[in-house]
């Protein structure tokens, strides 16, 4: 018998924590609930949910069982596709925020804005702090401009399977749809949108860009 166990963490998931997603017969996970129990990070100081409490899960201690075959790999799944649209969300807004001295702009509604001090500023109690945002003030803290990136961004799969996912459900699936079509179109085009994608990918998984070379030899 198989199971399936998605995991998020990325390659600093030793470090900061990691979360594991199974799937499969539920008897089996039953009897190799021990090894998930010691592979998990276990709940470290975050702070029970309110609500939760005298709920009986695993999902505090950083493991879940999350139904029949594949199901692990399906909640990954969507968890990357989720990814997707928020590390886009963050990049066309830095993106704006970098645009707002444009000489297209009327006069007074100009600002010349250090994007590395806001992303840093945020990170300090924002409604929108996270992760994704640590690795994006630390790209922006070394390289303000992300000349060290060309903006090719790729997509593993995860995000394609999502989408057809939700066309399969009659699901509607807006932000991460254009989260994936974005990616196709960073390979034809680059801006500096797709530099901050390109430096979160970087930064949680270690994904480098392409090297021209490769891009040209493919066409694309």
């Amino acid at each position: 018998r198989y199971l399936d166990a998605g995991t998020s963490g990325g390659i600093w998931g030793l470090e900061r924590g990691y979360c594991l997603m199974i799937g499969g017969d539920q008897s089996s996970a039953q009897r190799l609930d021990p090894i998930f129990a010691a592979l998990a990070p276990g709940p470290g100081d975050i702070p029970k949910t309110p609500g939760r409490e005298g709920m009986k899960s695993t999902a505090e201690l950083g493991y879940l069982y999350c139904g029949l075959s594949g199901a692990g790999h399906f909640v990954k799944m969507i968890h990357n596709g989720i990814e997707y649209g928020l590390m886009q969300a963050y990049a066309e807004g830095f993106d704006i925020l970098r645009g707002a001295n444009s000489d297209n702009l009327p006069a007074g509604l100009s600002y010349d804005l250090n994007v590395a001090d806001i992303a840093e500023l945020w990170r300090r109690g924002s409604v929108v702090s996270s992760w994704l945002l640590d690795l994006t003030a630390t790209a922006l803290a070394s390289d303000r401009q992300l000349d060290g990136y060309s903006g090719f961004v790729e997509d593993s799969g995860e995000g394609r399977w999502t989408i057809q996912a939700a066309l399969e459900e009659g699901v509607s699936a807006e932000v991460l749809s254009v989260a994936l079509y974005t990616r196709f179109r960073s390979r034809q085009e680059h801006t500096f949108a797709e530099k901050i994608l390109s430096a979160m990918r970087k930064g949680f998984g270690g994904h480098v860009e392409r090297p021209p070379a490769v891009k040209m030899k493919q066409g694309l």
